[in-house]
């Protein structure tokens, strides 16, 4: 007898519906085709275990199981359940009449238990798309499933869960999620908050104006000024995720099956902080199987670099083009996935390695030309994409002892909210186009008109302390940002004057 289930492939972010085909006839064999690999042929010995131990078995008989379409390769242990319920039809032992309704998916455990699969949100969005009934996946996955609407999402623990609902009827129960409720409830959770820093002002205005105008920031400081601690409040001033930024946040996480048991919706900007012993594949994304990488885990959110100079070059070399195109391609001789990267980078390093150079109290022991050379670490093309360098210092302890609070998140959240609907009206007419940091050339001629006051300040500037060339366009659009900040059309002499101070790593004479 033939049967069909259906299952599901992830490919890139998106899901792909996999047709499983069980052919029982006489002999005695079991084989699968359809390009399996060794983790979905292993699951002939899961599936026989997990049966006899719920009561169940597989036939004596010849059994062909084929996997369509034929020309993707199925990857993962997540087929289990498919097959399994598949076979149980095509032998006869469940009634095979309902089977075909639902995409079924799950690990199966030698007692008959579900492990979760990774990808659950696309695999149930491919599944409304197709005019599925439902989805049947593992409990710890259903609320993460539930997000989408007009599908019956069915958690299950054990296989003989699945078996009963086939076999007599016995409901299992639906997981209902109100997902704009879920939404709301947790778009402020963020576990880090300005007002518990103390002292660093100047640094905080540098992260406000970077996180209202999507510029990239680089905190060169000694060890134990803040410059982590910093960093890690970044998300909380940044504009909340709206609905669609939050589904797309979770499909990510889901194919890359980083979401805790029993997640359904990131609501919060992700913030990712990969070790500076990363590898370039890691970090972009790749692999045998592809999987998404650290730019993509930041999607939406803030990817931070901590000791941005340890970092093998290559691996920074690699960030270059997504910090521009804000998607990473890759290409495999069988197929091209695409992931989107469309992240803050926000990096940190000491300015020498001994860490304190330029420090106020302690004496910097690294010999002449070191810290340049530490600094060449860094390549030209990369601080090129980075709008704002500022140095912090260590906080005075007058400061530190300090027990009022300061400003909360919330309120710097609030003007970097207000300076980016400012933006959004500018750039409505320009496709792809969110926040002054993404201006081109031609923006910045038509938005950046600067006065001959200045001009004037900005080409003693450039003059005096050195700046490089490419330090002019940054200085406009970080000027920009300021001017919006303070909701004014034009950029004033002292957003110039303001911008021209986040730009210590462009003066000639810095690690001299």
């Amino acid at each position: 007898m033939l049967v069909k289930t259906f299952g599901s492939a992830i490919f890139g972010v998106n899901a792909i519906t996999i047709t499983i085909e069980v052919n029982i006839d006489q002999g005695i064999n079991f084989s699968m085709v359809g390009l399996p690999d060794s983790a979905v042929k292993e699951s002939h010995q899961r599936i026989e275990a997990a049966l006899k131990n719920v009561g169940y078995r597989i036939p004596g008989k010849k059994i062909v199981v084929n996997m369509a379409p034929a020309d993707i390769r199925k990857e993962g242990s997540a087929y289990d359940l498919t097959i399994a319920i598949g076979i149980l039809a095509a032998s006869e032992q469940i009634i095979p009449d309902d089977v075909d309704k639902y995409i079924i998916m799950g690990e199966l455990s030698l007692d008959g238990g579900l492990q979760p699969i990774k990808g659950a949100l696309p695999i149930a969005i491919e599944a409304q798309k197709q005019g599925f009934k439902g989805i049947i996946l593992p409990k710890q996955n259903a609320r993460e499933a539930a997000i989408v609407s007009k599908l019956d999402v069915l958690g299950v623990e054990n296989i003989k869960e699945v078996i009963a609902f086939f076999k007599e009827g016995i409901e299992i129960e639906k997981t209902i999620i109100n997902t704009r409720d879920e939404f709301y409830n947790s778009l402020n959770n963020y576990e880090f908050n300005f007002s518990e820093v103390k002292g660093q002002e100047n640094i905080k205005r540098a992260l406000e104006i970077a996180a209202a105008g999507g510029h990239n920031v680089i905190l060169i400081g000694p060890p134990g000024a803040g410059k982590t601690m910093l960093a890690k409040r970044m998300p909380s001033i940044l504009p909340p995720l709206n609905l669609y930024e939050a589904l797309e946040t979770t499909k990510i996480h889901s194919v890359a099956g980083k979401m805790s048991k029993n997640m359904a919706l990131i609501s919060v900007r992700p913030f990712r902080s990969p070790h500076h012993t990363i590898s370039d594949v890691a970090l972009v994304g790749g692999g045998g199987n592809p999987q998404p990488g650290e730019i993509s885990l930041s999607h939406n959110g803030v990817l931070f670099l901590d000791e941005l100079p340890e970092f093998k070059r290559a691996v920074l070399e690699v960030l270059r083009q997504p910090m521009e195109e804000r998607m990473v391609t890759i290409s495999r001789a069988r197929m091209t996935v695409e992931y989107p990267a469309s992240f803050m980078l926000i990096a940190a390093m000491n300015p020498c390695p001994c860490g304190y150079y330029n420090h106020p109290d302690t004496d910097c022991v690294c010999g002449p030309g070191v810290v340049q050379k530490y600094l060449n670490k860094i390549s030209g093309p990369l601080l090129d994409r980075i709008d704002i360098h500022v140095e912090v210092v260590p906080v005075p302890f007058k400061e530190l002892s300090n027990a009022q609070l300061s400003e909360q998140s919330e309120i710097i959240r609030e003007r970097v909210v207000k300076a980016r609907q400012v933006q959004e009206k500018r750039f409505f007419e320009n496709k792809g186009i969110f926040s002054n940091a993404q201006m081109s050339s031609k923006m910045l001629r038509e938005h950046c008109i600067i006065s001959d006051a200045g001009m004037a300040i900005l080409k003693t500037a450039m003059e005096r302390l050195g700046l490089s060339a490419r330090a002019y366009d940054r200085i406009l659009k970080v000027a920009r940002t300021i001017a919006d900040l303070e909701s004014s059309e034009d950029i004033k002499t002292e957003h110039l004057a303001e911008a021209i101070q986040f730009r210590s790593l462009d003066k000639d004479n810095w690690g001299k």
